[in-house]
């Protein structure tokens, strides 16, 4: 976990985005962008980024389905990133075969893995998996609870409505970290907060519209739910996701990622009766305040001192891409990120921290 401030930890995250290149048209195979990840992975180790996530779906435009296999394929190719889920989708999946997973990765990566557990916004995997949407809040919090149990202790005997009881059985392999780490994923809902808060678990806030500093009354409830459980909260991460991309220029940078931005956003707005993502929706989200993280190290840099500033996060993730782009693109972004933003960001997090 980071200690100073001026060494924040900063990453990357992503779906796995497989939609047909909006400029080309090509689409790539889930096979080809599960590779391709690998490889993302592995130059983000080299140019020392801290973390890679990767978001669990279920539906034909993102191949991340099963991020703890992508990630113990890169783990042992990788040397000190640290690989986490960006979220597991916890209520339709096992906390049992989630911890065993998790756990394996953390043995091949010898202590790099970790758990973000969410409900996930979207819903896919609540049918595919034959859960009903109707115990959505009931389904997170027992397979919390039982994610948490089994963390703690080597056999475990516990009881829901939701899942066969265990009785005094052990779940291996147990992971090298202990605990194993486990972060509550929120979009900003209040209760998420409070839960985490009162657990004492890391938090990690997706921000994909409108202004970070926003999100500031829900850092608050996070704390102060902590503080009234005995936790420190001056102790507990949090970690902020948004969209983004780095390219030499910010002109660049906008011009070669809002194209695969509009395409996904529109299809994701469709689904959810949001008005149609243009440029100048997108040209204000890439303000100083706003919450797209697009432009030249310097510019990207500066947003990132500006969001720790505002909420005090400890780690942040760049999700890229939004949609399908060229993979040189990506991987540029991914290099630009790890050998001039993150430099930038400490040197002036370490001026700010003297300075005080």
């Amino acid at each position: 976990m980071p200690e100073p401030a001026s060494r924040m930890e900063i990453g990357i995250s992503t779906f796995l985005e497989a939609t047909p290149d909006p400029v080309t048209g090509e689409r790539v195979s889930h096979a080809e962008r599960l590779r391709r990840a690998v490889e993302e992975i592995v130059l983000a180790d080299q140019v020392g980024l801290d973390v890679y996530g990767i978001g669990e779906h279920h539906r034909a435009d993102y191949a991340g389905t099963a991020p703890a296999v992508v990630l113990a394929a890169a783990a042992s190719v990788t040397k000190r990133i640290r690989l986490t889920s960006a979220v597991t989708v916890l209520s339709s999946d096992d906390p049992v075969r989630v911890f065993q997973s998790f756990s394996t990765l953390d043995g091949l990566s010898n202590g790099r893995a970790e758990i973000m557990a969410g409900r996930g916004s979207f819903i896919e995997s609540f049918p595919l998996f034959g859960y009903s949407l109707d115990d959505y809040d009931e389904l997170f919090e027992e397979k919390l609870e039982l994610l948490l149990a089994i963390r703690a202790s080597e056999k475990v005997s516990w009881r829901g409505g939701h899942r066969p009881a265990i009785r005094n059985l052990g779940v291996y392999p147990r992971p090298v970290q202990d605990p194993l780490p486990v972060w509550i994923a929120s979009g900003g809902n209040p209760e998420s907060a409070v839960r985490a808060g009162t657990l004492g678990l890391p938090i990690a806030f997706a921000i994909i519209g409108g202004m970070p500093e926003r999100f500031a009354p829900l850092v608050r409830l996070y704390k102060e739910a902590a503080a009234r459980a005995g936790h420190d909260p001056d102790k507990l991460p949090i970690a902020t996701h948004s969209h983004g991309f780095v390219g030499e220029t910010t002109e660049q940078a906008a011009d070669l990622f809002f194209p695969s931005t509009q395409a996904q956003m529109n299809v994701i707005g469709r689904e959810r009766g949001w008005p149609p993502y243009d440029r100048s929706a997108f040209d204000a989200a890439r303000s100083l305040r706003g919450a797209l993280y697009v432009g030249d190290p310097e510019f990207v840099a500066e947003k990132i001192v500006l969001l720790r500033r505002n909420l005090g996060v400890t780690r942040f993730f760049l999700h890229v891409n939004v949609g399908t782009m060229p993979h040189r693109d990506v991987l540029r972004a991914i290099e630009l990120l790890g050998t001039k933003v993150a430099p930038l960001v400490h040197k002036e997090l370490a001026r700010l921290e003297a300075a005080e």
